[in-house]
């Protein structure tokens, strides 16, 4: 499945893309997002986590076509997430200055790609994960002129989706499994081989919702 249509539109532009950020991913504004929307019945153990603090970048690469945005497939043997899409990301270190610094320490652990390469643009309001995360998307913008040096102990396959066919709310679809003896709900967003579901899907619609909607 790829985008149609919509590649080129000047709203999907990095220019575009930089603009709506400055303008709209403010965190400090109300945003509720997280597992929890699609799954009111599970707001009590939501209540009840110890949250634990996370951060991943959102990269959109400045391609001369289309921006189109950077996602990992985690390794199989990983704890948390394995074999999942998801960001470049992971735990805030107590070292780490900010939820920025965290975002772009574990993107080039992770895929190579340093600080040199990225531009911070934004924040999103955080989002809790049903599996105790609470997770600060950050936005950038990453300059197409990078190597690739993915780890193999965290990323199985790196690739990129068209920031249009992600944007686009008509490829936001909700799947549902059994989940810890209970049915969970969650976003799906099918693209190519590649399956995005769960914590991705939802901080993407969490994107949608505060940049594009």
């Amino acid at each position: 499945m790829t985008a149609t249509g919509t590649t080129r539109s000047p709203l999907f532009s990095v220019g575009e893309f930089r603009a709506r950020a400055a303008e709209r991913a403010n965190p400090e504004t109300c945003g509720d997002f997280g597992d929890h929307r699609l799954n009111p019945d599970a707001r009590d153990q939501f209540a009840a986590f110890d949250w634990r603090d996370a951060a991943v970048l959102i990269p959109v690469i400045d391609r001369a076509d289309a921006p189109s945005v950077l996602l990992t497939q985690r390794a199989a043997n990983l704890r948390t997430h394995s074999g999942q899409i998801a960001f470049p990301g992971g735990r805030i270190d107590p070292e780490d200055r900010d939820a920025e610094t965290a975002a772009m320490r574990e993107c080039e652990e992770e895929t190579g790609i340093g600080p040199a390469h990225i531009e911070i643009v934004g924040r999103l309001p955080d989002y809790m994960a049903g599996s105790g995360f609470r997770v600060t998307p950050i936005l950038s913008i990453v300059r197409p002129d990078f190597s690739l040096v993915p780890n193999p102990h965290e990323v199985e396959a790196v690739f990129e989706v068209p920031l249009a066919f992600l944007m686009d709310e008509a490829n936001h679809a909700r799947g549902s499994r059994i989940v810890g003896g209970h049915l969970r709900h969650y976003y799906e967003m099918p693209y190519d081989d590649w399956y995005i579901w769960g914590v991705t899907a939802g901080i993407i619609r969490a994107m949608y919702e505060r940049l594009y909607k």
